[in-house]
Formats: structure tokens, C-alpha cells, sequence
């Protein structure tokens, strides 16, 4: 076979395996005529050469109208904005398909979320890319929404056990995992290291805090991590405990903020002159954080690919609704590191800081 690794179509399936286009056709479909012999060597051969199906192909077959919704917190969108340009980056490139697609937002994580749910529930989407937060709270939405026949898929964390479709996400245990790592480099001696969190309740940061904790207690036992603090969808809070912490007598040494809400606790870090002297780890990439990694105040950035992500849920979500609501599979994208030495390769990748937010701070 040739080709393997890189993507196909379906004459070069039928070429490999020298049988006839219809019977790749068939099989990659699930029509009969078919042995289950030849469709099971035509999947796992299309899968090895990285087939794709043709999606605007088959949406014009099928002379659908789909209606899709991205459902997205406003707050922080130095991640969230770019995931909506990755969500509309993949519906632009839908060219001839017959697709509405809608953006509609709520305030932030926890805060209003359930109204834009329940007004989703009377528009009847086809489909929905969101994020889960608080998955206690998300599975009736969740539910109530799969049973009126909306495909669910979620982006930036996932809501397991639930009637979801699919997720994509960066590999948040890893992201944790690689941040511990990081700072055990730089902390050879005993010390305390701290993580800034969002809620725990939502699995994101969960397996983030899973992660860091983990790696800690195997490669860095000198370490000892204090206790978390999860306000971090809360500038004000998140701000008022970083100072606390760092005025204690257990203040840590090193820092993982785990979401991309960083600025809070790095602004109380500069008025306490500890930039630099502690080691932080921060999350994505804004424009106030370059100057910070450059200068050697931050020691990196776990970029999560925000970009990607809305791009991945969009194609992934539209695959399902064309193969008539086949689950798709649990994507975990692997988290880059940004370092002063690369920061050149990510400028593009920049995006400004969240004015609401940059506002709530300047009120503290």
C-alpha cells in the first residue's frame, strides 16, 4: 500500500486493495452488498492512509439545511475569541454547503450559561459547540437538549457520562503534568508551589490540578503544593487571594495558573515586586504576557490551541450530524509550550486582553 499516513480518497482505497470504487463506496458507508470481510479491511486501509470523507459532498447529496450554534462564555476571550475565528475558520471553508450558523454568549462561566441554554432549547439547532462547566449542572441541559434532537459538542472541556457527541480539548492532566515538571527544574530545594484554578467543578481544571499534583509527587517530592484556590473566573477574588497567599508565611515559590485568567494574580505578583523572583507557569497567550515571558517574569506558557479546538469541534460536530448523529471520537490535542526562545513562532497567535477584565482590575 501507499500513501499510508497521509490523506486519501476513495480511488486510492480502491487502488490499494485493487477492488472497485463502488465497493470502497459501499463499505465506507455501510451499505449493503458488502461482505464483512472487504468492509472491515476497507475501514482499517482507509483508516491507515488517512482517508477523509468529503463532507460538502455529502451535504450536498443529501440536500440538507443544518442550523449550528456556538454557545460561548464572553469573558476571557483571549481564549474564547479565538476559539469562535477556529469555529468560523471551518464553517467558511463548508463552501456550497447549506449551514446557519449562530454565535450567542453569556457573561461567563456559571453566570448565565443556563438562560442561554433553556433560549437554545426553543430554536431547535441541529447542533450546539460549547463548553461544559459545571457538569452537575450541564447534564440536564445536556439531556434536554440530546432528546430534542440537538447533536452536543463540547469544546475547552468535556462533560463525560453525559449525552454529549463528542469534545475536543487540550490534554488538560498533561497540561498540569508538563507545568509541574517546569517548575521542578527550577525549584531543587524544598519549597511550596501553588495552582491558581477555575471551578474544579469543571473537568478541565480538575485534571489539570490531577496532573500537576501527580507529577509533583513522583518527580518533585521535594515539592509540597499547597491548597487550591479556584476562584479564577473571578478577577476580584482571584486577585485578593493571590496577595493573601503571597503575604503568608507559607507563600509558595512557584505558580501554575491553570486557566488563561492569569492577569489577576500576575498583577498582584508586580505590586508585590515578586515577578521574577517566583516561578510561573501561566496558560494561553495574550498580549500583556509577552513582554512578561520575554523578560524572563514568566517562565513559560501552556498554549492550549484555542484556535484549533474551535475548529476540530465545528468539523467534528458536522460529521456527526451528516452520518445522522454518530458519535464522534474524544479528541485531546497536546498543549505547546511557549518559552522566551520560541515566543517569535506564536506571534501570530496573539490576541488582546479582555477588556471587561482589564476594567475589573483596574477597579481593585
Amino acid at each position: 500500500m501507499t500513501n499510508l499516513g497521509k490523506s486519501a480518497g476513495i480511488k486510492d482505497i480502491a487502488r490499494a486493495l485493487k477492488i472497485s470504487i463502488g465497493t470502497v463506496d459501499r463499505a465506507l458507508h455501510g451499505r449493503s452488498g458488502v461482505s464483512e470481510r472487504t468492509k472491515a479491511l476497507v475501514l482499517r486501509t482507509a483508516e491507515q492512509m488517512g482517508y477523509r470523507p468529503n463532507l460538502a459532498a455529502q451535504a450536498l447529496k443529501l440536500n440538507r439545511h443544518l442550523s449550528i450554534a456556538a454557545i460561548l462564555p464572553r469573558h476571557i476571550s483571549h481564549f474564547f475569541d479565538p476559539v469562535r475565528e477556529g469555529i468560523r475558520a471551518a464553517a467558511h471553508a463548508t463552501v456550497g454547503m447549506n449551514i446557519a450558523l449562530e454565535f450567542q454568549e453569556y457573561p461567563r462561566l456559571d453566570v448565565g450559561d443556563t438562560q442561554a441554554f433553556e433560549a437554545a432549547l426553543k430554536k431547535h439547532y441541529d447542533g450546539i459547540i460549547f463548553i461544559p462547566g459545571n457538569t452537575r449542572k450541564f447534564d440536564p441541559l445536556i439531556r434536554n437538549l440530546s432528546r430534542a434532537g440537538t447533536a452536543m459538542m463540547c469544546v475547552g472541556s468535556d462533560a463525560p457520562n453525559t449525552d454529549r457527541i463528542g469534545s475536543i480539548a487540550a490534554h488538560a492532566a498533561i497540561s498540569g503534568a508538563m507545568a509541574a515538571e517546569l517548575l521542578s527544574y527550577r525549584l531543587n530545594r524544598k519549597a511550596h508551589v501553588a495552582i491558581f484554578s477555575g471551578e474544579l467543578s469543571t473537568l478541565d481544571h480538575a485534571e489539570k490540578l490531577r496532573g500537576f499534583a501527580a507529577t509533583l509527587a513522583v518527580q518533585a517530592p521535594h515539592l509540597s503544593l499547597l491548597p487550591a484556590l479556584e476562584s479564577h473566573e473571578k478577577p476580584k477574588e482571584a486577585y485578593r487571594q493571590a496577595l493573601a497567599l503571597m503575604r503568608s508565611k507559607t507563600h509558595p515559590e512557584g505558580l501554575y495558573l491553570s486557566t488563561a485568567n492569569s492577569l489577576p494574580v500576575l498583577k498582584a505578583l508586580e505590586e508585590l515586586r515578586l515577578l521574577g523572583k517566583v516561578q510561573v507557569v501561566t496558560t494561553d497567550l495574550f498580549q500583556e504576557l509577552v513582554p512578561l515571558i520575554e523578560g524572563g517574569k514568566v517562565l513559560a506558557t501552556m498554549y492550549q490551541r484555542p484556535f484549533t479546538q474551535g475548529k476540530l469541534a465545528f468539523e467534528s460536530l458536522l460529521k456527526c450530524l451528516l452520518e445522522g448523529g454518530k458519535p464522534q471520537p474524544i479528541i485531546r490535542l497536546v498543549p505547546h509550550v511557549i518559552f522566551r526562545s520560541n515566543l517569535s513562532l506564536f506571534s501570530n497567535q496573539i490576541v488582546n486582553n479582555d477588556d471587561e477584565l482589564e476594567m475589573e482590575l483596574q477597579q481593585t
